[in-house]
């Protein structure tokens, strides 16, 4: 499995608004080394403040992708070739190696940047302890690096400390020779010192996580001594700075130019989704356990000091606390248990009992396989499956595992142990239900965990820790390799030969946090609470990033809606709370509950077709919502959000991205059966199942479809493998060989081999329902004619090119050429029990929406039991519920998620919004399905897909006194309303 990168929008705007903010070359410069080849162009505004620029991107949508991308860019446009990427973290700097080395994004970059690539030269720590006075190689490839080799764009990524070393300044330091020249190599035939040399060089310096490089620290310091012309920060946060004093002074972001280039913040993120939405959980305590609350009082190495009420306990190293039996103060601030403690930490001691672990561990289990079978199944069989993996934050590393010397691996502790004999237990029930299975799919994922089974402590779960790196142990090393490097192995299925890739469960003492992520992580559980107030973002941000699927495709929400369930001690049951003010707090503008202000109006003019702002203030006067000097009226901040929704959309995340699902059960909500058995005809109609029925396509036509696709150069590619040399050197620190290890050039690599002809022509096959004769007919005469047979083009990308294609082609010509033939059967659905024959009692209330309106009035009509009012948007399907409607209409109401389902063609199925039952005039009834888009919210293609795939399906229904209507405000549906009921609808 190969990751396939995609240009998405957002990061493309990203792209854009860098160019945008951009000054250019400064063509008129006088300087005399304008031309100095080992340097960067001279760009106009070099060096000054208000040159540099600011991209803000949440964690998780491709902060990375923009970075790498940009240098790709500016290399292009404007010969710009030496830039230094400076990170915090050594596991940052792991990330942004691990993307620019990787085929993937090589392969990615290459179709829009063809003949250039990159040399990337990384500084270790270490690097520098050369004897001999020499400089690393890396180092002085990037500085000696000259524009004569126009297509090789030179990148040094290195961290911020290491720039502020007295190695970069060339001087030692420390003992009898302090005061002399650290190196006795030259650089660019003169240079002795690299951060004069690197100065040389006038450098483009990109930085990641600006908020851990405030301007007033030493590191951001350090990056200023080696003079760049241009930098450029990315970061989902900001540094704060202070402006003025004593009473007047305030706190706001330091930003270059007052505020980013660009700014896709958190809200956006959430609400667009382009992150993962999250649902957390805590398991409950009783209430006299809830009480019984330790605070931290004073610790020291030596000391700890508890306080319990006004009770307080002191205890030196080895004392015995009492918790659990067993936890002991081990002196350094920390517990036996591992648990890391600091003054004014709160916990409880029933959170902190093994079996109380043990809870959140079956839990995370048990959500773990509840993503994994949905991943796995997926709605439509003939979708690529995605594999799901979960992340485990420990305190205690001995919990998990320790080596022991002279075996391989790790010996289990207690934590791993109690892990391994909950998921055996979850696995051999799996197990024993999917045997019962029929269908290819269902029989496919049973090897699945049988083989899961099989492999349980070799293979399953692997950890990651500080303490790991350097280990030697040859087994602990392939786990830290498929944490940190191989995401393509733990995103795959299978192997190269075929056998289940059947690792995971992750493990990591918050080891993994900035810098790493993976795109699958569906689950991620806190066994033991952080205790500093972290950002809550950063603690979900390694579950937040869109998934691919096992072809490496990212899925949109609108592909496959994913979820994030984020497993949290009771001690923490407030996290979503905070979660969801920070990210509100991260909005672009803040809503004022008092006045409409100038940002407010901007905004809504801006997301909202065919308004200016003299109208817009003329229809909220008008509306008798804001006064002459722009103040609202009673109660009119609420009937502006009403009116223009998009206030809310952009400022405050949607409920449904951050739930809190705890220990309460899910709320449901009871059916009014007295006015859903009215309609109860008109739903044994839509219980009947139905099928697509293309319209006979003739062969021809489907030929000449497939040869196009077969032509198109872009859909073929090579699929290249990633090999690692190992290079030894002597590591003088530690007196000892090392082996460093180095991804060989892309140039030089050999592709993989393809797949055996007749495996790849049936794969394509059972993915397109095509003819095996038509596509071996185009597919065979297109290899040989312009491949020369060459099956290396048969691989996993240039299959998954080939499907994505046919799908985008099959739709553009023919996607409308189909009818719904009603099957002989009758299915159950959200509202609608067929075995019974008879509706429900009640539903889950998320499934008719996210919000509710606890005062609204029961007029009789209403299909569910009022208050409360369940509603997605506040307009217009809050508006259109509080209607009240005249005595033509019998009865109204939201129609839950897959009350009808429609099937459409392109897979899955859709329900519209509403549903009304209308007695006419002349006492004949007729139903009225409505699906309803926010006016100016805009319409995505899905929107307008579904639209004209109800439209099909109702119209073929009309026999029955079925009408529907496509509604963007509420007038759209009074009026519809009024022709039905006059029987000229």
């Amino acid at each position: 499995m190969k990751i396939l990168l995609e240009e998405l929008p957002h990061q493309l705007e990203a792209l854009q608004a860098i160019d945008d903010a951009f000054y250019g070359i400064d063509e008129t410069t006088i300087n005399p080394d304008k031309n100095y080849v080992y340097a960067n162009p001279i760009i106009k505004g070099s060096g000054n403040d208000s040159t540099n620029i600011d991209i803000k991107m949440e964690t998780g949508t491709g902060k990375t992708y923009v970075g790498v991308r940009a240098m790709y860019d500016l290399h292009q446009k404007y010969g710009l070739f030496k830039f230094i990427v400076v990170v915090p973290t050594p596991a940052i700097k792991e990330g942004w190696k691990n993307f620019i080395e990787a085929d993937y994004a090589k392969q990615h970059f290459s179709q829009y940047y063809e003949n250039a690539h990159m040399n990337l030269n990384v500084i270790n720590a270490g690097d520098f302890n050369s004897k001999k006075g020499l400089l690393p190689a890396h180092l002085v490839e990037f500085i000696e690096g000259d524009r004569l080799n126009s297509s090789t764009i030179q990148v040094l990524l290195i961290n911020a400390s290491m720039l502020n070393s007295d190695n970069m300044k060339g001087i030692i330091t420390r003992g009898k020779n302090k005061g002399q020249e650290r190196f006795n190599q030259t650089m660019l035939s003169g240079f002795t010192k690299p951060l004069e040399a690197i100065q040389a060089t006038r450098p483009i310096v990109l930085m990641d996580e600006p908020h851990r490089f405030p301007r007033d620290g030493e590191f951001y310091k350090s990056i200023q001594n080696v003079k760049p012309q241009l930098i450029i920060r990315f970061g989902a946060t900001f540094p704060d700075i202070k402006i003025g004093t004593g009473r007047n002074a305030k706190t706001v972001k330091d930003y270059y130019r007052k505020q980013p280039q660009f700014n896709l913040n958190a809200v956006t993120s959430f609400n667009e989704g382009l992150v993962k939405g999250i649902d957390i959980y805590y398991p409950n305590v009783t209430e006299v356990e809830a009480k019984d609350k330790y605070i931290v009082d004073s610790i020291t190495n030596k000391q700890l000091v508890l306080r319990n009420g006004t009770t307080k306990y002191t205890y030196t190293r080895g004392d015995n606390i009492g918790f659990d039996g067993d936890i002991t103060y081990e002196g350094a601030k920390t517990l036996s248990n591992g648990l890391e403690l600091e003054k004014g930490m709160e916990f409880l001691p029933a959170t902190m009992t093994s079996s109380y672990q043990e809870m959140i561990i079956r839990d995370a289990i048990d959500k773990h396989f509840e993503a994994e079978i949905e991943n796995f199944m997926r709605e439509n069989s003939n979708q690529a499956r995605v594999k799901t993996l979960s992340l485990f934050f420990i305190d205690s590393i001995p919990s998990y595992g320790t080596k022991v010397e002279g075996k391989s691996g790790r010996q289990l502790g207690w934590l791993g142990d109690t892990f391994e004999r909950l998921l055996r237990r979850k696995l051999e029930s799996l197990i024993r239900e999917f045997r019962l299975k029929k269908l290819p799919r269902e029989r496919e994922y049973l090897s699945f965990l049988q083989a899961t089974l099989a492999n349980l402590t070799e293979n399953v779960h692997a950890g990651y820790f500080g303490e790991d790196r350097g280990s030697g142990d040859e087994a602990i090393q392939a786990e830290v390799d498929d944490i940190l490097r191989n995401k393509e192995k733990l995103l795959s299925f299978k192997d190269q030969k075929g056998n289940w890739e059947t690792r995971r469960f992750l493990f990591s003492k918050w080891t993994l946090r900035e810098g790493w992520d993976n795109p699958n992580v569906f689950v991620i559980a806190k066994l033991r609470t952080s205790g500093s107030e972290n950002s809550k973002i950063q603690e979900v941000g390694r579950g937040l990033r869109l998934p691919v699927d096992e072809n490496g495709h990212r899925l949109m929400q609108d592909e496959l809606p994913s979820r994030l369930r984020f497993l949290i001690g009771y001690d923490e049951k407030d996290f979503a709370e905070k979660l969801v003010s920070e990210v509100n707090a991260d909005a672009t503008i803040k809503l004022n509950e008092t006045k409409l202000t100038n940002e407010m109006i901007q905004l809504i003019i801006e997301k909202t077709n065919n308004i200016d702002e003299e109208t817009l203030l003329e229809q909220l006067d008008a509306a008798n919502i804001i006064k002459r000097n722009n103040d609202f009226k009673e109660d009119g901040f609420e009937k502006l959000i009403e009116l223009y929704p998009v206030l809310t959309e952009v400022n405050r995340v949607k409920k449904d991205k951050i739930t809190t699902n705890g220990p309460k059960s899910k709320q449901r909500i009871k059916l009014n059966k007295n006015n859903w058995n009215k309609m109860r005809e008109l739903w044994q109609t839509f219980a009947n199942r139905y099928m697509l029925k293309f319209e006979h396509i003739n062969d021809d036509a489907i030929q000449l479809l497939i040869e196009e696709m077969m032509r198109s150069k872009e859909n073929f590619v090579l699929q290249y493998p990633e090999f690692t040399r190992g290079e030894l050197y002597y590591n003088d620190e530690q007196g000892e060989m090392r082996v460093r290890e180095q991804t060989s050039n892309y140039e030089s690599r050999r592709p993989i081999e393809g797949m055996v002809y007749g495996e790849f022509l049936m794969k394509l096959v059972k993915a397109t329902k095509l003819k095996p004769g038509q596509l071996h007919r185009a597919l065979a005469k297109n290899l040989k004619d312009a491949y020369h047979g060459d099956t290396r083009y048969l691989n996993e990308v240039t299959l998954s090119n080939l499907i994505r294609d046919f799908k985008q082609r099959f739709e553009e010509r023919y996607a409308q050429s189909y009818q719904y033939c009603a099957l002989e059967f009758q299915a159950s659905t959200s509202v609608f029990d067929a075995k019974l024959g008879d509706f429900k009692d009640d539903i889950l209330a998320t499934v008719i929406g996210v919000n509710e309106d606890s005062d609204a009035i029961e007029d009789g009509r209403q299909l569910y039991e009022v208050p409360p009012l369940r509603f997605d948007s506040v307009y217009p399907e809050k508006a259109l519920l509080k209607r009240g409607y005249d005595s033509h209409v019998l009865s109204f109401g939201k129609l839950p998620k897959k009350a009808i389902q429609v099937p459409k063609y392109m897979g899955g199925t859709t329900t519209p919004d509403f549903v009304y039952m209308i007695e006419r005039e002349d006492e004949t009834i007729v139903y009225l399905l409505v699906e309803t888009k926010a006016e100016g919210s805009g319409k995505r293609l899905s929107d307008e897909q579904i639209v004209t795939i109800q439209e099909k399906f109702f119209g073929k229904l009309k026999k029955y006194g079925v009408e529907y209507k496509e509604a963007t405000t509420t007038d759209d549906v009074y009026t519809k309303l009024r022709e039905v009921a006059r029987n000229n609808g």
